[in-house]
């Protein structure tokens, strides 16, 4: 990894894990480890009592949470602490092997590390040429390049739209899939140079963020992944347990919101035979909490993040 591709600091480190309600003796996850930043807060919480599991599919992240055990930073070299290298969407049979039927609270926080947009070699920014990959987990699936070259033009339409919610998406995937009959597209800059002149020059910045974030979701399922673990946290949860997410764009967010309303993605809400609503959760803030103004002044990457907190029923 570059010098340069440092983690980010944690965003609402301090109303994310209130949010917990961290029980003497319980039994944690943080799905999205990155950094430790997260992680480190629990544990000190926990003060040697009970278990934390950390979730990070990334080889920097694992190689990070070595780091910092070699060097005894962020609690990490205690005997109640088990680092898991797997995609979140596993959370379920990865508590089933250690042997965990309930948890007492779980925490996402389901932005891109900084680190991820720095190291250049990762394919993750529009601001380096790079060869176009952005897979979290480099050790398996498509990149993104693989899939401008193979998906057909509505598919790439498709993502664009829902995943980027841009406007120009079927302009984007025909220009694709033209550029790609005579060349592939293979690094941040080619996609870059056909994507330019099809974004209004007053918001360019902020619609090629949306075509490459659209990739990125496509690129490591990130939709149905956060579904998945969802699902299974919503089972895992103990009665009075705790579900802290802090989400970043609008797609999620939604995800997020219904689950912690329904226990389902779509935001059904089931009724029992008296015709009560039959939800999981309980909200704990009726109203998303956003960083303070001194956070996003301090750490620009919080300025779009949202926590949602619910107690389990």
């Amino acid at each position: 990894m570059p010098e340069e591709a440092t983690y980010h600091i944690p965003v609402l480190l301090k109303e994310s894990i209130d949010g917990l309600n961290i029980q003497s003796g319980g039994i944690y996850v943080d799905v999205t480890f990155g950094g430790g930043g997260h992680s480190a807060e629990i544990l000190r919480r926990l003060g040697g009592k009970g278990h934390l599991y950390s979730f990070d599919q990334d080889a920097d992240a694992e190689q990070e949470f070595l780091r910092k055990r070699e060097e005894g930073e962020n609690g990490n070299s205690t005997d109640n602490f088990t680092f898991v290298r797997s995609n979140f969407r596993y959370l379920y049979n990865w508590m089933r092997y250690y042997g965990i039927e309930a948890i007492d609270g779980l925490i996402a926080d389901l932005g891109v590390s900084s680190h991820h947009f720095d190291d250049f070699s990762r394919g993750f920014s529009f601001r380096f040429d790079a060869p176009l990959d952005m897979r979290m987990n480099k050790r398996a699936g498509k990149t993104a390049a693989e899939i401008l070259e193979e998906y057909s033009e509505q598919q790439l339409a498709d993502i664009f739209y829902l995943y980027g919610e841009l406007k120009q998406a079927r302009r984007l995937a025909a220009t694709i899939c033209k550029a790609r009959a005579g060349k592939p597209i293979k690094t941040t800059n080619e996609l870059v140079e056909l994507a330019s002149p099809l974004l209004p020059k007053d918001r360019e910045k902020k619609d090629m963020a949306r075509l490459f974030q659209a990739l990125r979701i496509e690129v490591n399922h990130e939709m149905t992944a956060l579904k998945d673990m969802l699902a299974a946290a919503t089972t895992l949860i103990k009665p009075e347990g705790r579900l802290s997410v802090i989400t970043y764009h609008s797609l999620e967010d939604r995800i997020v919101k219904n689950f912690m309303k329904a226990g389902n993605a779509e935001g059904k809400v089931s009724k029992d035979f008296f015709g009560k609503a039959d939800t999981p959760f309980t909200l704990i803030n009726s109203k998303v909490i956003i960083p303070s103004d001194e956070e996003q002044q301090q750490n620009p990457r919080s300025r779009s993040a949202k926590l949602r907190i619910a107690e389990k029923k």
